[in-house]
């Protein structure tokens, strides 16, 4: 477009065909208007004028082909009358894209299925974009794939699949928990089942991609069946090609995986349950890698799905890590469990410092709970146990020492006498590569007479299981801090303290440290047979068992031992929190980490 003496020219701006000429000869025009129509590569472009005035000559017609600055049309530059300016009060009419889209974006919601919402809080359950909600925070979440629907669309209409089937099933995205980025993984029990069809295998496996490529943690909330028999839209035969469970295995190790469930959890649904760091189930919970149908299936019978992995039996036998009431306190939960791992460290709270003086009787024979120690030394008394009611001889939990999170494992002197079965090996092993993967600091609460002994415990293959404790230890990186509350016996003690007093950062014990290479009474029974079975008289053999006891037991004792630096110092009680925090802060921040430190944390 150009000036000349007194007329404006336009000119084409590419090369392209007029499909509309929207002036006329001493038409009037304002500039912004359009005038003519250029249509290029299937495209439209307008042009318009840049002026005020009147058309003096028009040089095109619909029709014909054009070249990049040739002459349009010229117009008489001028103020246009008042009149001449038509003022459209026409109101904007919305546009059809944006309705459609709204249309379709409203059948995704919960709102749009209220039957299927009422049956679900009939049973006492939220929906998944419920239990989302609640988890992460408000106007967080960024949804991928809700217009996903089940591929049925040769046996159902698009009406039909759009209305009850949305999202495939499953509703993923990312989001923050306390301002903490994060991904959420949710199966819709309330379609299809929580069945796992092609689409929603589709979105899972570009939704672990992300999560592995971001680093971000996930949580998953999983509850339905396995694979879906329904879907007609595949030409593949049986779905093993399906990449989710490889994607999701793959991001054990590399973030923090939090597993939640509620109702029934059979099939492809327990097996991403499983591959969790941690499982969070509800009361109603029924856990288990088949179903009724596929029991029934393989020959075996009619089984009621309330009868397939109770949440009683999930739990003693260590799937489960963490029991609770309903679907609201699993997320409370989650969330506690998130926060460890995303905020290596916060502002300190106080613990109960004097309250650890009196945790271990007087009396060296008499049992306690060691779960008073713990709430004593963490942060608010506030602590997360880990699968409680499995391997009951060691606990395991979350909580923060002065602001520190860390992973605490402690001998229980009220199972066995703090002896370690394979249970608790287990447990203890399982729990110290969580917390090495993910980079929190290990405390160990040691009072335990060392492994367990007899035929009985050699049946579980215990020679195994409590080994495991040793190559564990000897693989991670993080720091270790042994505390001695009591009895420091053994082979037990050693695996305590990551596989050697003087293998941890530290090992320091409490007054009441008694410590020997295996249990005082036995060994003088063993060591000083000879001795003991020369004297007929029982009363004058007991006399010279019980001093060689005494005498034992002040060799064994916290300050004999420190003495001899076999470990590092004997401390009050209440400087247990002041002394490992300070031994915290000597080390270096962890470094970022672009990939995984351990290949992955063991399901079990």
């Amino acid at each position: 477009m150009s000036m000349g003496e007194k007329e404006y020219r336009v000119t084409s701006p590419l090369l392209g065909t007029v499909i509309a000429v929207h002036a006329a000869v001493g038409s009037a025009v304002t500039a912004g208007k359009d005038l003519i129509v250029i249509e290029s590569m299937k495209m439209e472009h307008p042009v318009s004028a840049e002026v005020d005035g009147a058309v003096s000559l028009v040089h095109v017609a619909v029709g014909d082909t054009v070249e990049e600055g040739q002459l349009l049309l010229t117009i008489t530059p001028g103020v246009v009358a008042p009149a001449a300016q038509r003022i459209d009060n026409t109101p904007v009419a919305e546009r059809q894209d944006l309705l459609r889209y709204q249309k379709r974006r409203n059948l995704t919601t919960d709102a749009a299925r209220p039957e299927a919402m009422a049956k679900r809080h009939s049973r006492g359950q939220r929906s998944a974009r419920e239990n989302i909600s609640d988890l992460v925070d408000e106007g967080s979440f960024q949804e991928f794939g809700s217009f996903a629907i089940a591929a049925q669309r040769q046996r159902r209409t698009l009406e039909d699949l759009i209305a009850n089937t949305p999202g495939d099933g499953l509703v993923g995205g990312i989001a923050t928990i306390n301002s903490h980025p994060c991904a959420v993984v949710s199966y819709d029990y309330t379609v299809l089942a929580g069945t796992q069809g092609l689409l929603n295998h589709i979105k899972k496996d570009r939704l672990f991609a992300l999560i592995a490529e971001l680093r971000l943690p996930v949580i998953l909330f999983a509850e339905g069946g396995g694979g879906r028999p329904g879907d007609t839209d595949s030409p593949g035969v049986t779905g093993l090609h399906t990449m989710a469970f490889a994607l999701f295995g793959q991001l054990s190790g590399l973030v923090p995986m939090i597993g939640i469930t509620s109702g029934y959890c059979f099939a492809g649904n327990a097996a991403l349950l499983g591959c969790c760091d941690v499982i969070i189930a509800t009361e109603n919970s029924n856990i288990g890698m088949a179903g009724p149908a596929m029991i029934e299936g393989g020959g075996l019978g009619k089984v009621a799905a309330t009868d397939i992995g109770p949440i009683e039996v999930q739990t003693k036998n260590g799937v489960v890590d963490i029991r609770v009431a309903d679907e609201a306190a699993a997320v409370a939960a989650a969330k506690k469990y998130f926060n460890y791992f995303v905020q290596p460290r916060t502002a300190a709270q106080p613990g109960n410092d004097a309250a650890l003086r009196d945790v271990v009787p007087e009396q060296r024979t008499r049992i306690y709970d060691v779960r008073q120690a713990i709430e004593a030394v963490a942060d608010g008394g506030q602590f997360l146990e880990l699968r409680s009611a499995f391997g009951v001889g060691i606990v395991t939990a979350l909580l923060r020492i002065e602001g520190f999170a860390v992973g605490l494992i402690a001998n229980n002197p009220a199972h066995l006498g703090g002896a370690i079965d394979s249970d608790a090996a287990d447990k203890a092993s399982r729990f110290v590569q969580l917390c090495d993967a993910h980079d929190l600091p290990i405390v160990s609460f040691c009072d335990t007479p060392g492994f367990m002994v007899g035929p009985e415990a050699e049946e579980t293959a215990q020679v195994r299981h409590f080994s495991r404790m040793f190559v564990t230890a000897g693989s991670i990186t993080v720091p270790w801090l042994t505390v001695v509350l009591r009895k420091g016996y053994g082979l037990g003690a050693q695996a305590m303290a990551g596989g050697s007093f003087h293998a941890t950062s530290f090992t320091v014990s409490w007054p009441t440290g008694e410590f020997g290479g295996m249990g005082l009474e036995g060994a003088v029974r063993l060591g000083f047979k000879k001795e003991l079975d020369a004297i007929a008289d029982p009363v004058e053999r007991k006399a010279l068992e019980d001093k060689l006891i005494a005498s034992a037991y002040e060799r064994g004792s916290a300050l004999n031992m420190a003495s001899h630096m076999e470990i590092d110092e004997v401390i009050d009680p209440a400087d247990t929190r002041m002394r490992i925090a300070g031994m915290l802060r000597s080390y270096p921040p962890t470094p970022q980490r672009t990939g995984k430190k351990r290949p992955m944390i063991d399901t079990w």
